[in-house]
């Protein structure tokens, strides 16, 4: 009789309640608030509307970024896996539709996938469509903020931390520096994901793109505070705005208010002038030396590094030191 194929086991770790994430949401958008300049977390983007016009975004004709990576992905697989090493435990943040982690998992046969993402609707979604790709696979999901200390299984001894996409970009440089230190305590090998500096005009089209999808996305944002908060922002009174600030080497997203007004959120009260902005993200570029420099205050050394073809994105293999 043939052996039983053994199926994928996932193991969903103790999220934390819905009460305790609406009272981050309350705290955080309460206090970004109440800023002189004020702000909202991009992390809070990702509630199920806007995870679904993320990966819109991703298939938009301007949106060079996804292309890229997968490009240079596909082209570098082999090399890329031997840096990580078969069998390891891999660890993902910001797992969301795990399009480039699939390559990777077939390329590199993990013993253990760990995929993070604060998005509980696209960390299931992209678990149950890997164990089916992956039957053998061994999931365990952590829903989850990277940027607060997580209970991450480790499993293995061997561990390589995977960090695609952009992500590493809205984290400002010094938040970036902390992020690759505490990642030392996990893995002594990463794989981040790196955008490139490049012509200011293809950047504002990415961030700008013809359909309003980014519009949509940056938007959903307020309608996600009234819809959890109770909150009663006036969407229509917003409008999206993007550009690049060469100076800080980053596009900052903002929401402009159209005219003067109020909104309220419990027993809070915030003034907008017309013209006046809610800050909710900033994308950093770096060059290739920029991030080598990054890193190895963090601790850690640019071992490899990969780029497409037209060099727009970068994938840097980092070796703790």
């Amino acid at each position: 009789m043939a052996r039983e194929r053994r199926r994928a086991r996932p193991l969903e770790l103790a999220a934390p309640s819905g009460r305790v994430l609406a009272h981050r949401l309350r705290d955080d958008v309460v206090a970004g608030l109440s800023l002189p300049q004020k702000s909202l977390p991009p992390k809070y983007f990702y509630d199920a509307a806007g995870s679904r016009l993320f990966a819109r975004i991703c298939r938009l004709p301007e949106y060079y970024l996804t292309r890229a990576e997968l490009e240079l992905t596909r082209r570098r697989l082999a090399a890329i896996a031997r840096f990580a090493g078969r069998g390891c435990q891999l660890v993902e943040y910001g797992s969301g539709e795990s399009l480039k982690t699939r390559l990777l998992i077939g390329a590199l046969r993990p013993a253990v996938y760990v995929p993070i993402d604060i998005s509980p609707d696209a960390l299931h979604g992209a678990t149950r469509r890997l164990a089916r790709e992956f039957p053998r696979l061994h999931i365990a999901p952590v829903v989850g903020d990277f940027s607060r200390p997580l209970q991450i299984p480790l499993l293995k001894k061997s561990r390589v931390v995977y960090f695609p996409g952009s992500t590493i970009g809205n984290l400002t440089p010094e938040e970036a520096h902390a992020f690759l230190s505490m990642s030392r305590g996990i893995a002594a090998r990463m794989l981040v994901g790196v955008d490139l500096k490049k012509d200011p005009a293809l950047l504002h089209a990415a961030y700008n793109d013809a359909a309003g999808v980014t519009a949509a996305f940056n938007v959903n944002l307020l309608v996600r505070i009234n819809r959890e908060l109770g909150a009663d922002f006036d969407p229509r009174r917003w409008r999206h705005y993007a550009f690049y600030n060469p100076a800080l080497g980053r596009i900052e997203m903002h929401l402009v208010a159209l005219v003067a007004h109020e909104a309220r959120l419990g027993e809070h009260r915030f003034s907008f002038a017309a013209g006046e902005t809610i800050h909710t993200e900033n994308s950093y570029k770096y060059s290739l030396e920029e991030f080598r420099a990054l890193a190895a205050r963090a601790g850690f050394r640019s071992a490899k590094v990969w780029t497409d073809r037209r060099g727009l994105f970068a994938l840097h293999g980092l070796e703790k030191v």
